[in-house]
């Protein structure tokens, strides 16, 4: 099957990085018949060549129609490069990358970095941010993941040169919920003023899994997100999404109940409480990555 946008045609796709993100990406995109690699090391790697990649779909456990390589060719070339990796795996694999021919690499990452730095890296011109909209986890060496709710985060890809239409449309076809914003750096700015926040809450908690049964810490979590957004704005920069400016309004009791139902709820548990609990380090890395950024940016 091809997906066709102007002058891009998908045919191709390589997955670098199967943790859970790239896992669940390859196994939708691989539900089209698209031609779709992933490029593992280590445990996952045996894990892949040995069983497949399986994932639950529903009370069913599928192996998604995949390639598994163990290396990447300079001359093995893919219409996009989806880059699911941690941020601080992020350097390793732009200079590994660099080799390749391929055009664009797709950068789902954590990070404030700026593209043009990632790009004196891998080639002028390769680099299509962007940011996934799933979360989960592993059963074993099963995956157990969702996309979340479009209406919350669907898959955020970044206005390029047009590129983006055609990744947004083969998304689409594969039931992916996708939207395309004028500024990503932005927007990943407005997306850490929230999760960062969130995410100390569970590192503060003595009782990190129920969290949001402790009213104080909600309170002082809303506050946070509710300062950083008014930060962000006295920087003269628009929230993206615009309805990320709820945070501003709402009465600080108010939010901090809203957020208090969230903590507790399936979607908290999934795309909250699992990721912030698998990746402390990340987290704590973009905690002072983010605090650093808006101290040498403030008004």
């Amino acid at each position: 099957m091809v997906y066709r946008t102007q002058e891009v045609v998908v045919t191709r796709i390589l997955i670098y990085g199967t943790g859970v993100i790239g896992s669940l990406y390859a196994a939708l995109l691989s539900e089209m018949e698209m031609d779709v690699s992933v490029y593992a090391r280590g445990n996952r790697l045996k894990s892949l060549q040995e069983q497949g990649l399986r994932y639950k779909a529903g009370q069913e456990v599928k192996t998604a129609k995949v390639t598994v390589l163990s290396r990447l060719e300079a001359n093995d070339r893919y219409d996009y490069i989806i880059l699911a990796v941690r941020e601080n795996q992020l350097y390793n694999a732009l200079a590994e990358l660099k080799y390749n021919t391929s055009p664009t690499i797709v950068t789902m990452v954590n990070s404030l970095d700026t593209y043009d730095k990632w790009e004196t890296i891998c080639g002028k011109g390769r680099i299509l941010p962007a940011f996934p909209g799933a979360g989960g986890g592993f059963d074993g060496d099963i995956l157990d993941a969702a996309l979340t709710p479009s209406f919350i985060q669907p898959t955020t890809i970044g206005s390029t040169d047009g590129r983006e239409k055609a990744l947004a449309k083969a998304f689409k076809k594969a039931g992916i919920p996708c939207q395309i914003v004028d500024d990503m750096h932005i927007w990943q700015i407005c997306y850490l003023a929230m999760v960062v926040p969130i995410a100390n809450a569970y590192y503060e908690s003595e009782d990190p899994k129920h969290a949001g049964n402790d009213g104080t810490l909600m309170k002082i979590t809303a506050a946070r997100i509710r300062k950083n957004f008014e930060d962000i704005s006295r920087m003269g920069l628009k929230l993206s999404p615009p309805k990320m400016k709820l945070f501003t309004i709402l009465p600080a009791g108010l939010a901090a109940v809203v957020l208090g139902f969230v903590f507790r709820s399936s979607f908290g548990d999934i795309f909250m409480y699992r990721h912030s609990m698998k990746a402390p380090d990340e987290m704590r890395q973009l905690h002072e990555q983010f605090y650093g950024y808006m101290e040498k940016h403030k008004a």
